[in-house]
């Protein structure tokens, strides 16, 4: 992540927030919106600004050193983005990193109400479908626990991250 001095620095939070593929759970609300279809999801097509709208914010750890490493990351097939798109316009998305079967979820943002979370349950609906084991979070936040993310100690992290990593999945574009 970039600091405020910046800098980039590396955390390793214990616990540890994950998003366990078998136990995602979608809200009541959100299944609601799912099945209205107001949104058009994409892979891949928008890396850049997707970055760019998760940095809009008041505090951000997204840098312009960190947007440049990201974007080369993309470039290289191994950062991803799920965007949301309405009216030809981007509505919410996500990026990551995907290593092996896990996916290292960095950051996401919406415009519009639900979008972000419809990128989400894409997301996972790829990940599971594509054999991926581990969706690494960083931290739980009160709107990721609605999902069924958890916290997890380092040991046992490390553990699901080892077996993760040798897992041969393809994100795909």
């Amino acid at each position: 992540m970039g600091t405020p001095e910046g800098e980039i620095a590396w955390f390793s939070p214990d616990p540890r927030g994950v998003l366990p593929l078998n136990r995602f759970r979608i809200p009541h609300g959100l299944a609601r919106a799912l099945k209205k279809e107001r949104f058009e999801v994409r892979f891949n097509s928008a890396f850049e600004r997707v970055m760019r709208a998760c940095a809009q914010r008041e505090e951000t750890w997204i840098d312009n050193e960190i947007l440049a490493s990201y974007c080369e990351l993309h470039r290289l097939g191994f950062a991803h983005s799920v965007e949301t798109w309405r009216d030809g316009r981007l509505a919410g998305g996500l990026y990551g990193v995907a290593l092996g079967g896990a996916f290292f979820g960095e950051s996401m943002f919406h415009r519009e109400t639900d979008a972000s979370k419809v990128a989400l349950c894409a997301l996972v609906e790829r990940l599971r479908t594509r054999g991926f084991k581990l969706l690494d979070i960083q931290w739980v936040t009160p709107h990721l626990a609605t999902f069924g993310a958890v916290e997890i100690a380092r040991k046992i992290y490390l553990r699901q991250l080892r077996a993760a990593l040798l897992q041969p999945c393809d994100f795909g574009s």
